[in-house]
């Protein structure tokens, strides 16, 4: 029997149907058999889908592209990703670490996106929040990248969020924006890329908050002076996954005094780095802590430092344990258990996240798949619960 090609088969198809002229012509966005979930809830809710299948966004969220066509379109929470890895020191691969991230979440609401301990489905909380892609970095110029990180990420976080403000989640007064300019901005989730993207990201946030509190989950310390940490022989080379919270102490963007590591572990050039870092305005917590005062006590620390005003949220992968999360640049041993990590995100439930970043995740050298996505839909629901503004006192 002759075969017939799979070309052929289509002209077939299209004379049989006749030549569509252009009254009749179907809509761009049609789609003959739209694709229905295989299961489904009592309510009707999808509860299991195709999760493998379409464009992969982080956790199947619609697709805005919002630094081009979309740019109009608001939202109240984006993911962006920032595909940068040349500030990095040892490993490279961070660049491909949205593109990651993204195919790990592709699970997240496999099951519905309830978050039983934080009790809060942040996918249904009746925000809008979107995927927007990637903003264009270049890898053969660092400065010009840095520039096009903070432009990419003040683009989204200079408009106004989709939702109003409300009422504050405890007292149910009313809440007003913690901004410079009074208005209620959206959260910007960033994707990494290694952690030097910080540094644009803290000038972009500087512009509508100010001086920002950092809650930065690392094994390294990143204050480092340029003179140490890579030996700043050009003006560029000191600008790296090492010295940006140094630049950024410097250039006034970090609230000094309610700032706090956690996780540290990393070896020192020598006792007087923590001097540094204690004049770059930061508190620590070693990785060590873990086992004298246990996650609670951690929570505390963080707490009682950054307060209740607007924070910054840094997380580096390396936080955790390389024997849970190997896909990172600089792997440090000692770390915390996804477990306990999970514990202690979902302990500043409550605290006011303006935006936040995940960084150092180099898929290429992963074992243990859909890790980064966990520690992300904690991230989400505690922005989902808690209002971005302040109830004030007359």
């Amino acid at each position: 029997m002759q075969t017939i090609s799979f070309l052929a088969f289509g002209s077939l198809f299209i004379l049989a149907r006749g030549h569509p002229g252009h009254d009749d012509q179907l809509p761009l966005d049609y789609v003959q058999f739209p694709f229905q979930p295989p299961y489904r809830g009592a309510n009707g809710e999808a509860t299991a889908d195709a999760i493998f299948s379409g464009i992969t966004t982080f956790a199947k969220l619609p697709w805005i592209q919002c630094l081009t066509k979309d740019r109009e379109t608001p939202f109240d929470i984006a993911f962006i990703g920032a595909p940068f890895d040349t500030g990095t020191s040892y490993r490279p691969g961070a660049r491909f670490g949205p593109a990651g991230i993204r195919a790990g979440s592709r699970r997240s609401r496999l099951c519905g996106g309830y978050n039983v301990p934080l009790a809060v489905d942040p996918f249904n909380a009746g925000l809008r929040i979107v995927d927007c892609g990637d903003i264009p970095v270049t890898p053969y110029d660092n400065k010009f990248a840095i520039q096009q990180i903070e432009e990419g990420h003040k683009a989204l976080l200079h408009r106004e969020a989709y939702s109003p403000l409300g009422n504050d989640s405890v007292t149910r007064e009313k809440l007003v924006p913690f901004s410079l300019d009074g208005k209620n901005h959206p959260r910007i989730i960033t994707l990494g890329g290694d952690h030097t993207i910080v540094l644009p990201l803290l000038r972009s946030i500087h512009s509508i908050y100010g001086p920002i509190s950092v809650i930065h989950f690392d094994s390294h310390l990143d204050t480092w002076k340029p003179s140490i940490f890579g030996g700043a022989p050009s003006d560029q080379a000191a600008i790296n996954h090492g010295t940006y919270f140094y630049w950024a102490s410097q250039e006034g963007l970090i609230n000094n005094g309610t700032s706090i590591h956690g996780a540290i572990r990393t070896t020192l050039s020598g006792p007087e780095d923590y001097e540094n870092d204690d004049n770059m305005g930061f508190k620590r917590v070693e990785a060590r802590e873990i086992d004298s005062i246990g996650t609670a006590g951690i929570i505390k620390k963080i707490r009682d430092t950054v307060g209740n005003g607007p924070v910054y949220l840094s997380i580096d992968i390396d936080t955790i344990d390389p024997a849970f999360a190997p896909a990172t640049g600089t792997p440090e041993t000692g770390g915390w258990s996804t477990r306990e990590f999970r514990t202690i995100l979902r302990g500043l439930d409550g605290l006011k996240i303006v935006s936040a970043d995940i960084v150092e995740v180099a898929p290429a050298y992963d074992t243990n798949a859909e890790l980064t996505t966990i520690v992300l839909f904690e991230v989400l629901s505690i922005m989902t619960k808690t209002p971005l503004g302040k109830v004030v006192v007359h």
